[in-house]
């Protein structure tokens, strides 16, 4: 929801803060995990309300000619962050039969990207219906609104999602190349970042390519503007 690694280290610990502050009203154990989602998701509410939205260098404007050099940082607080799954444990599958997305789908870069777009009340729903798998009931109680308004915000949501993400994820995609394939190819990038061979680097990317570093603000797009930068 936050787009942080840091805000949601942050949120985590007011969460539990909470969640030991208020365990006497938890009435029932099995109960106890939407009641955790209950309060970290009110707690995410909260800290969307009072900041503004995180972005990638792709919403700061279009992108830049080959020719054109990076340009200033913008502040740290300002952009996603990439969410380190392995590191943390993301599981593979999805937490619900219900859900939509796998647990390690909700977490790419382009799946969070997307999501800060959304409406804070639509990122909440999604991320409680189409990655967690809770009920249109269960959400509804959750956020303490209507099942009615949770299936109109979902619907929203998705079809938002739907224009911002490519159609195939990137949990697909690496299915699909298999480890092997996969550590070649990051061995063939490495390889031609050590030799600064342009070439070779523009041949592993797609062509409608884009390359950002923030904090920077300028980005790049297709591929032979990416080239053309890096030979300049």
């Amino acid at each position: 929801m936050l787009g942080s690694v840091h805000d949601a280290d942050d949120a985590m610990q007011e969460t539990l803060l909470r969640a030991w502050r208020g365990v006497d009203g938890l009435r029932e154990a099995t109960s106890a995990r939407s009641w955790l989602y209950t309060i970290a998701t009110n707690v995410c509410l909260t800290e969307l309300a009072r900041r503004r939205k995180r972005v990638l260098p792709h919403d700061f404007g279009p992108a830049a000619e080959g020719h054109t050099r990076p340009g200033a940082p913008a502040a740290e607080s300002a952009w996603i962050e990439p969410y380190p799954d392995e590191a943390l444990g993301v599981p593979a599958g999805r937490a619900a039969p219900e859900a939509g997305y796998e647990q390690r789908e909700g977490v790419e870069l382009a799946f969070v990207a997307a999501l800060q777009h959304l409406g804070a009340n639509q990122r909440a729903v999604l991320l409680l219906r189409e990655v967690l798998g809770f009920s249109a009931q269960e959400s509804a109680t959750m956020l303490d609104t209507t099942v009615a308004s949770v299936n109109s915000a979902l619907q929203r949501a998705r079809t938002a999602v739907r224009e911002r993400v490519p159609a195939r994820t990137q949990q697909a995609t690496l299915r699909s190349l298999g480890d092997r394939a996969l550590h070649q190819l990051v061995d063939r990038y490495i390889e031609a970042w050590e030799r600064c061979d342009v070439s070779a680097f523009a041949a592993l990317l797609a062509e409608d390519a884009s390359f950002a570093m923030p904090p920077l603000t300028t980005w790049y797009a297709p591929r032979d503007t990416v080239a053309q930068w890096a030979r300049e």
